[in-house]
């Protein structure tokens, strides 16, 4: 709030603004004025000049009478106009040398009554300016919002942890079963193999079976072609025999080839048993809480992953008993822990 005349201060303010922004490299003028008539000499003091006016405050001139103020005023414009002068200086006028040593002179001889004048309004405008009880409030003020804003950061800080956990646990998620996925392609590339072995060596099947009956039918009435009919016993007995290793060589060939086919087949509805097994067990084990039955889940993915598997298409004389004696055992373990459980 300002003390005295509102117009008064302003004036005040003003001038002193000016003095405190006014810069002493305009002095020289080395440019107009040469080497000899320039004003060199006139930066040193006026740089303390303006440093005395910098160290009153303007802030400070709101706390001070009228008379202070026209005092101050009267000091900055006085001094403004020494440095008006050096700026207007005209090297053409009568004797400048003599022009120019006094305005230096005047310049350097104004520091010590501008000091005298000033020092006790600077005194006040520096205690002021630290205002120690208002700087403590300030602090407070300040720390109080650094602390609103670090609890804000780290409110912040925790929820965008508590998101990558999430996402962290999704990307986990998604890595299972991704390395899942790439585990399954392995045994629907050996599905696909055997499906396509299985086709071709049914194909082979099919065409030696037919080939084996047209020859059973048509062996039937070699004996009457003329160049085959035989003459005599020897002749009969060589047809005879020609006729069933033709037989016998074409029936182990298809013996072979259905014996493939089933093979292949075998292996393809295995391998495709095990791709599924392998890509709903995860789903299976999420969606059973019991430890007990997540061991059984995991036991019988891994039994039709690893485990020999009757298909129906070749012979198997192996047994399931011991998978289904290891499940009964993992699902018992619950209730047998929840016995002892209640014994204790």
């Amino acid at each position: 709030m300002i003390v005295g005349n509102e117009e008064l201060f302003k004036e005040t303010s003003s001038a002193l603004k000016r003095m405190q922004e006014f810069d002493v490299n305009s002095l020289p003028r080395k440019n107009d004025l040469g080497n000899k008539l320039n004003f060199e000499n006139a930066v040193e003091p006026a740089e303390k000049l303006v440093e005395l006016y910098n160290r009153l405050s303007v802030t400070a001139l709101q706390d001070f009478p009228d008379n202070v103020l026209e005092s101050i005023k009267n000091n900055a414009n006085n001094h403004y106009k020494l440095f008006s002068e050096i700026l207007e200086f005209d090297p053409g006028q009568s004797d400048p040398v003599g022009v120019r040593e006094s305005y230096i002179t005047n310049l350097i001889n104004s520091y010590q009554p501008a000091f005298a004048s000033l020092h006790q309004y600077i005194s006040y405008s520096l205690h002021r300016s630290a205002d120690f009880q208002r700087l403590d409030s300030d602090a407070r003020a300040t720390l109080q919002s650094i602390e609103d804003k670090a609890s804000s950061i780290t409110d912040t800080l925790n929820q965008y942890e508590e998101d990558a956990k999430k996402v962290l646990e999704e990307i986990r998620i998604v890595a299972a079963e991704e390395g899942v996925t790439k585990q399954a392609v392995h045994f629907n590339a050996e599905y696909e193999h055997h499906s396509t072995e299985a086709d071709k060596w049914r194909g082979y099947v099919v065409k030696l079976a037919v080939g084996l009956g047209t020859f059973a039918i048509v062996s039937l009435f070699l004996h009457k072609i003329p160049f085959l009919k035989p003459s005599d016993i020897y002749d009969a007995v060589q047809l005879s025999i020609s006729k069933v290793l033709i037989f016998f060589v074409i029936a182990y060939m298809l013996f072979l080839s259905a014996k493939n086919f089933l093979n292949h087949k075998h292996n393809a509805i295995i391998n495709k048993h095990r791709q599924n097994a392998l890509m709903t067990h995860t789903a299976l084990v999420e969606a059973s809480g019991d430890e007990g039955v997540r061991d059984a889940v995991l036991l019988q993915a891994a039994s039709s992953i690893f485990s020999p598997q009757s298909t129906g298409y070749t012979e198997s004389k192996e047994s399931d008993l011991s998978n289904q004696k290891s499940v009964v055992e993992i699902l018992s373990r619950p209730a047998g822990q929840a016995l002892k459980d209640t014994q204790t």
